[in-house]
């Protein structure tokens, strides 16, 4: 195959690369390097390429190779790649150490939020918490269960709406 045939068909053959380069870096910029990268190697390798074998699984698999190449030189280096919007978390540590000041504020939140409930929900959401089930609380209040299910219901719905603030959205 000449010079000018083997271009040819490395030129044809780019486009159906590209994907498999997107599916191995999951980044357009990335894979864009990583198909240059393949083409480069592919032409300045040519010799080595027989004829009559498949040039497509052949691209194929100089790409993998280079892939795995340079994230084994990235991972050697120990670099850390952030891949999301914000960029607030570059160069951080993994290890996060918090003072609980947020926890003991929740909690004291969380407390009042409880007391302040009228005992009629208080009472059975408690023992709920603490392990009691249904037909158990209502055993023990002399309710029907469908009474102390609608009560714990509400005291939730009303702890719920106390302590809003704490609440994230996704």
């Amino acid at each position: 195959m000449t010079t000018l045939e083997f271009s040819y068909s490395l030129n044809k053959l780019s486009k159906t690369l590209k994907p498999f380069a997107l599916k191995l870096t999951r980044d357009m910029d990335d894979a864009n390097d990583l198909l240059q990268d393949t083409m480069v190697k592919a032409f300045t390798n040519k010799d080595k390429f027989a004829d009559g074998t498949n040039l497509k699984a052949w691209l194929y698999t100089i790409m993998k190779n280079t892939f795995i190449t340079n994230y084994q030189r990235m991972v050697r280096r120990g670099t850390f790649v952030d891949t999301s919007d914000n960029l607030h978390f570059i160069n951080s540590g993994s290890v996060v150490i918090e003072n609980d000041a947020f926890g003991e504020f929740a909690m004291k939140d969380i407390t009042k939020a409880i007391d302040n409930l009228d005992d009629v929900y208080k009472t059975p959401f408690m023992m709920h918490y603490k392990g009691f089930k249904y037909h158990e609380i209502a055993d023990k209040l002399d309710i029907p269960i469908g009474t102390v299910k609608n009560r714990i219901h509400i005291a939730r719905k009303l702890l719920k709406d106390e302590l809003q603030v704490y609440i994230t959205k996704n």
